[in-house]
This record gives C-alpha cells, structure tokens and sequence, in this order.
C-alpha cells in the first residue's frame, strides 16, 4: 500500500491520498444549504470547535464514529450524506 502525501499551495492542509481513494465529509456544504452555523452545531452537540473545524476542512486521518452519529441525528440526515468515497484518480 502506497501512502502518498501532498500539500495544498497554501501549505497549510496536508492531505494523504491513499492507492485506494479517499474520503471527503461534506459537513460546509450541509451546514451552507442549512442555514446553520458551525457554532451553533458545536455548541448543541457539545463539540469542540477546533476539532469541528477540522473535519470541516477534511483534515482528518482517522473519523470519530460518535461525531459522525451526531451529526447524522442532528441532520436527520444517512451517512451517505455525510461522508463521500472518492476514487483514486487513475
């Protein structure tokens, strides 16, 4: 398995993009259609919101089961509307 590693050209997001694909959470685009503020969701889920901010951003290497059914219950919402599979390019 090849572990590949680039940063963005602001050089602030490292993001790993394995052989296999990888995922991308679509939490800005929900909370945008939602009207909904990233402080709100924090605050009545009782997140903190640098690690909220972080999944926003999808700079992530490992996704916390518990956050990702708490956002799926205040949503109303899948997982599947959550999180997506991106394929490797080829």
């Amino acid at each position: 398995m090849e572990d590949k590693r680039c940063a963005s050209s602001a050089g602030l997001r490292l993001e790993i993009i394995m052989e296999y694909g990888k995922l991308n959470l679509k939490i800005n685009e929900i909370l945008k259609a939602r009207g909904i503020s990233k402080n709100q969701v924090c605050k009545d889920l009782d997140i903190p919101r640098s690690n909220f901010n972080r999944y926003c951003r999808n700079e992530f290497q490992r996704i916390d089961a518990v956050l990702i059914c708490k956002l799926c219950w205040y949503f109303g919402i899948g997982i599947d509307e959550i999180i997506e599979y991106i394929p490797p390019e080829k």
